[in-house]
């Protein structure tokens, strides 16, 4: 059986507890994840943001090498993506 994702891994390990994310673009932003779960190998969450009122939905890509997070706000029609995921901590800090 192929490896779970490190990222994908502490993002589980973390939620529902609030996880900061830092992306590929060098943002970093509070997470409250709703709900998380695992299909074998494949990572999906989803939840809120502390910087907007918009969904979002993260996800392992397709060869499970990297957590993308989508984005869709209350008047989009769709998901739009935002970036990968290159670190993941505890947003109180702790471990």
């Amino acid at each position: 059986m192929a490896e779970l994702n490190r990222l994908a891994k502490r993002i589980h390990n973390i939620s529902p507890n609030p996880v900061r994310l830092t992306l590929d673009d060098g943002s970093s932003a509070v997470y409250q994840l709703s709900s998380t779960q695992w299909f074998q190998t494949e990572f999906q969450g989803e939840g809120t943001c502390d910087a907007d009122d918009a969904d979002y939905r993260l996800t392992t890509t397709e060869d499970e090498s990297a957590v993308i997070v989508g984005r869709k706000a209350p008047d989009d029609d769709g998901w739009r993506m935002v970036g990968e995921v290159v670190e993941v901590e505890r947003a109180d800090g702790g471990d």
